[in-house]
């Protein structure tokens, strides 16, 4: 038997002790995989119910209250090479980012400027249903980059898919109190009664420089945040991005040519 003081007792007692940790780490990261995977669908959940205008920010309801609001959307798959809905396609545990790593469910992005490298072949949307089956919200997902990170939202629009309910981010890295501000519930209360769309149907929303006036009257314009030009620009870039023909456009075209409030399949 090795002395304990020799260098082999050390090396093969650090390997064990190694092992262990290993095994226990290992153990708990399976154990937990389910919880956090049902942790995220639960924050996804929320986000929507924010960009809809369902869950105040700061309201703290329990995940049962959340589930119950979030009841009346139907979460459908939009195949964004087609600008259709694709009813076969699996929505259960999609992850639009984890499918960008995958080369046969994405594919390169056309030059944009919010700077997307790689698209999705397909996307999640959340359409709210009336009492008759007919469309009267829908949130959209979206992401690009802003100053020093990419940034992850949800945007939702109001049933003639022009007029903005709300938008909400849920993950960025951006400068907390300047392109951090994108969380403020101060700035997220200007985006209601905005109009995504120009009169000629051109993707016409952008942060401004400044202040803009009221949605009434500035229906187009939403205040820059102070001190934070490149996190503003990226907000418009990827909400044009996303509205315009290479993202969501010719889905929403093809909802509106249906006059927008039809009944869901």
């Amino acid at each position: 038997m090795e002395p304990r003081s020799s260098a082999a007792y050390t090396v093969g007692f650090s390997a064990v002790v190694c092992l262990v940790c290993a095994v226990l780490v290992s153990s708990a990261a399976v154990a937990l995989r389910e919880r956090q995977a049902v942790n995220v669908e639960l924050d996804r959940k929320r986000n929507v119910l924010l960009a809809a205008g369902a869950l105040r920010a700061g309201e703290d309801v329990p995940r049962e209250e959340v589930e119950a609001r979030f009841g009346s959307f139907e979460i459908v798959a939009v195949d964004l090479r087609t600008g259709e809905e694709d009813p076969a396609f699996e929505v259960e545990g999609y992850d639009a980012t984890r499918a960008l790593a995958d080369p046969g469910a994405s594919r390169a992005a056309p030059a944009n400027a919010a700077q997307l490298a790689r698209l999705p072949n397909h996307a999640l949307v959340y359409k709210q249903l009336d009492e008759d089956g007919r469309l009267s919200l829908l949130v959209l997902p979206l992401e690009g980059k802003g100053l020093w990170s990419t940034m992850y939202g949800f945007l939702a629009l109001e049933a003639d898919l022009t007029t903005i309910r709300g938008l909400t981010y849920y993950q960025h890295g951006e400068t907390p109190g300047l392109g951090g501000e994108v969380d403020n519930p101060r700035w997220r209360a200007l985006w209601p009664d905005r109009e995504a769309y120009d009169e000629g149907g051109a993707v016409a929303i952008e942060v401004t420089r400044g202040a803009a006036g009221p949605a009434r009257t500035d229906p187009h314009r939403v205040d820059g945040l102070a001190g934070a030009t490149l996190t503003s620009r990226g907000v418009t870039n990827m909400l044009r991005f996303w509205l315009g023909d290479s993202g969501f456009g010719p889905y929403l075209e093809g909802l509106k040519s249906r006059d927008a409030n039809v009944e869901t399949p």
